[in-house]
């Protein structure tokens, strides 16, 4: 393990993360990159509390960034945390606060995604990143969601017309910067 000091996280665990998955961290082996698509933090955190399964449980991922490059996690690396469809059990979801598409996830005429990320936010992203390569040793591969999570949805202005459900981390994420910072490789579908 390199002699690099972890990064700091705040530990502010979901209340139902005991209704979790349970998971062997060794066998984590993705990490996908996620924007809120939310305005602020408190409401990423309203939105990861909010119950939908029958288990209990909600959507969230694991580590959230603020723009200030804070660091939360509300998910262990222990549990499977609902974030992308199909590649939950082998992987960790990070969540960086980003506006996205929002309040118009699904609307044709706001898909533009440009709120850029702050040079705090992805400094943090990759200190948290080489920690997770550290400490998690089959950790080998990174993806944005839109990557994993190709499906579309009707729009909600026209029924017409399709849109992507998931466009994040989107265009402006630096992807040769932290790919550079970092051993993973990209996985595409």
């Amino acid at each position: 393990m390199p002699d690099r000091a972890p990064p700091r996280i705040d530990l502010q665990p979901l209340p139902y993360v005991a209704q979790l998955g349970q998971r062997v961290p060794a066998d984590v082996d993705l990490v996908v990159i996620h924007c809120t698509e939310l305005p602020d933090l408190a409401m990423a955190r309203s939105y990861g509390e909010r119950v939908l399964y029958e288990s209990g449980s909600g959507n969230s991922g694991h580590y959230y960034i603020d723009r200030d490059g804070s660091i939360v996690q509300y998910v262990p690396v222990a549990r499977v945390a609902h974030h992308v469809s199909g590649y939950n059990p082998r992987s960790i979801g990070i969540e960086l606060v980003n506006t996205g598409r929002y309040p118009h996830w699904l609307d044709s005429r706001h898909q533009s995604m440009d709120q850029p990320y702050p040079d705090a936010q992805i400094a943090a992203l990759i200190d948290l990143l080489q920690h997770l390569c550290d400490t998690l040793p089959g950790l080998r591969h990174i993806a944005g969601h839109e990557a994993l999570d190709t499906r579309e949805e009707t729009a909600s202005d026209d029924p017409e017309r399709r849109v992507r459900r998931k466009r994040d981390p989107g265009p402006l994420f630096p992807w040769p910067r932290v790919l550079a910072a970092i051993p993973l490789t990209s996985l595409a579908p």
